[in-house]
């Protein structure tokens, strides 16, 4: 059970990376913007960052 935490974990982090690190500072801003209008803010970014944690 473990490794799959942390497989998933290690996928979300290579998945928010290959987003987030290759985009421009104009595609960063509206996923940002996205992610606040649509309230999806609120659950993606904790789980962004817990993920990260675990895959670590």
């Amino acid at each position: 059970m473990a490794g799959l935490v942390q497989r998933t974990a290690r996928g979300i982090d290579d998945m928010w990376r290959s987003v987030w690190d290759d985009s421009s500072r104009g595609q960063k801003l509206v996923i940002a913007v996205f992610l606040v209008i649509t309230g999806l803010a609120i659950p993606v970014i904790p789980i962004v960052y817990l993920a990260r944690f675990i895959a670590n």
